[in-house]
């Protein structure tokens, strides 16, 4: 993470330096009506004689305020370009390193978590940086100019009186913003605690509602609120705590101003200008000083975010090149995999146990069981989604993790059972990603899917754009949009997981019918609980818990005691009543 700011900052050094510049002579400029009105004062002691002097110095005292406005606008202009650029830049690496996770790893990030990262935390570092650039330079500028004008201009014995106070000040926020880090700590993890809760209560709200479950949601929401609602006003008491030390502060330090000033003056040791001088100069202090714990709260928040992002940036990468995407080797579809077991991270229980399995290229495996059998589960370490122990699967004749990883899936068009659909045109979601399908073959894809008509019938036909996943369509519909990528795709190792479910049983047989067409010497795979979809196949294989319980062909199996026979009598049974 570290690295990535870096390298993010390095390409805004230069106008750093320049942003830096302008605000040292901002500030500078900033001390010259002080100075000037405290020469207007000593030359007021002889009106008419130093006349034409003060008008001079109103001049220079107008001058200097618009020197100042135009001075301030670049550094300002600069301070915002900077750190806008960089939460742009930041977001872009962020999702960047997202989607390239591991899949094992992305699904321990929770949905609320991560939206926290791109907006929350982005926008803490943001504002740090921010608030650097346009305070934290402003603080340093002004205590270099000040405190040099002040011992120069005015008087040094005067200037060390008047900025102990700043400085005991200055040490007592930096103890107080030890409590406001713990309240804000306690604060952001109940927010996103709320977060998460918020968006869990989104996605479930049909069922939420199914079974009334509206007040016992309004409780839990209710009851984290206030936690959040106690943590932030414990963050904003000790923050009225450091304002108020401020006040104090600088009471005394004009209180101290006053009295050894005012001696100083009797004393013929200064002017009274350049008492009424030093008084505008404290005051150019008090900015400073009361900027310290925003930044130091700033500082505190925006830790927090980056060591919450850097366990993101410490999370391993999938080792993808999609620069080679174009120049990879065709993949043909052999695929044997030998004593096969797998366990999920999180979990002791097994989820698959010597599986062996040998797909001759061009063939159909058909694969059948329970719910949590283990189907998905193969599909993915085919698709290397989850890490594969070297020796257990092979394709054409290579061990499956000497195979680049992009040019494993992208030969392998994968038909999952969650239907997913983006919130944009059926066009781009049936090319997926993939640009250069002539309009004629998207077409056709769709009539094979038997989705064409309906298409037709909307306004704007295959560029209709369609809701949030695809909440415009009924499941059927969905379900077909997802297989015309099948058709589509020129794969030669074809996954249907469990995606004809939705489908009438008179659409299922003609789009089943296609898929064979489709599939003719290709290899293909075919999961489902429903015998109609894999009866065809060259073999099918039943899984229970994991493990292989059942294989052999549509006619052997149904003459088998055993599960396969289960689900055909019960299915058969349920046609035959339906």
């Amino acid at each position: 993470m570290k690295q990535v700011m870096r390298s993010i900052l390095k390409q805004y050094i230069g106008l750093m330096i320049i942003l830096v510049i302008f605000i040292f002579i901002n500030m500078y400029i900033l001390t010259l009506p002080a100075k000037i009105i405290g020469i207007i004062i000593d030359y007021m002691a002889d009106m008419e004689a130093n006349k034409t002097a003060i008008t001079t110095y109103l001049l220079y005292l107008v001058g200097a305020v618009i020197l100042y406005l135009l001075t301030r606008i670049p550094w300002r202009t600069l301070s915002t370009y900077i750190s806008r650029t960089f939460e742009r830049d930041l977001k872009n690496i962020i999702f960047n390193q997202f989607i390239r996770l591991k899949l094992e790893d992305i699904q321990n990030i929770k949905n609320g978590e991560l939206m926290s990262y791109f907006t929350k935390d982005i926008m803490e570092i943001r504002a740090c940086l921010y608030r650097i650039m346009s305070y934290g330079i402003r603080i340093i500028a002004i205590g270099t100019v000040g405190i040099y004008t002040m011992v120069l201009g005015v008087n040094t014995k005067l200037t060390i009186v008047a900025l102990i106070p700043i400085l005991i000040t200055a040490f007592a926020i930096i103890k107080i913003k030890k409590y406001v880090e713990q309240n804000f700590r306690k604060a952001r993890q109940y927010f996103t605690e709320l977060s998460e809760f918020v968006q869990e209560s989104t996605d479930s709200i049909r069922t939420t509602k199914a079974y009334s479950g509206e007040m016992s949601q309004v409780k839990q929401f209710i009851q984290k609120n206030r936690k959040l609602k106690q943590s932030n006003i414990a963050v904003d008491t000790n923050s009225t705590l450091l304002s108020t030390s401020i006040n104090i502060g600088f009471g005394l330090c004009y209180g101290i101003t006053i009295l050894f000033g005012s001696h100083l003056v009797l004393q013929n040791n200064i002017t009274l200008g350049d008492f009424i001088a030093f008084n505008g100069y404290i005051g150019l202090f008090y900015g400073p000083v009361s900027w310290l714990p925003g930044i130091i709260s700033r500082y505190k928040r925006a830790q927090i975010s980056y060591h919450r992002l850097d366990k993101l940036f410490n999370l391993e990468r999938e080792k993808i090149n999609l620069k080679n995407i174009e120049k990879q080797e065709e993949i043909k579809g052999d695929i044997i995999i030998k004593d096969l077991n797998y366990n999920y991270p999180t979990t002791i229980e097994v989820a698959l146990s010597h599986i062996n399995l040998t797909i001759p290229e061009g063939r159909t495996l058909g694969i059948i069981g329970t719910i949590g059998s283990g189907k998905t589960t193969l599909m993915n370490l085919l698709l290397k989604l989850y890490p594969v122990e070297r020796g257990k699967i092979t394709i054409d004749g290579k061990d499956i993790n000497d195979l680049p990883i992009e040019s494993l899936r992208n030969n392998i068009c994968y038909i999952t059972q969650d239907n997913f659909l983006f919130s944009t045109t059926l066009r781009e979601n049936i090319s997926l990603f993939k640009e250069g399908y002539d309009e004629e073959d998207i077409i056709k894809s769709t009539k094979q899917a038997k989705m064409k008509e309906e298409i037709d019938e909307m306004e704007n036909g295959i560029d209709t754009i369609i809701g949030e996943r695809g909440v415009d369509l009924s499941g059927g519909q969905k379900q077909r949009v997802v297989i015309s990528r099948a058709f589509l795709q020129a794969s030669n190792i074809v996954i249907f997981d469990d995606t004809f479910s939705a489908l009438d049983n008179k659409t299922e047989e003609q789009v089943l019918k296609n898929v064979r067409n489709l599939t003719k010497g290709k290899t293909c795979i075919i999961i489902s609980n429903r015998i109609s979809d894999v009866k065809d196949a060259d073999e099918i294989i039943v899984l229970e818990e994991g493990k292989i319980i059942q294989k052999g062909d549509h006619q052997n199996l149904i003459n088998q005691e055993g599960l396969y026979q289960k689900f055909y009598l019960q299915q058969s049974t349920e046609l035959g009543t339906g």
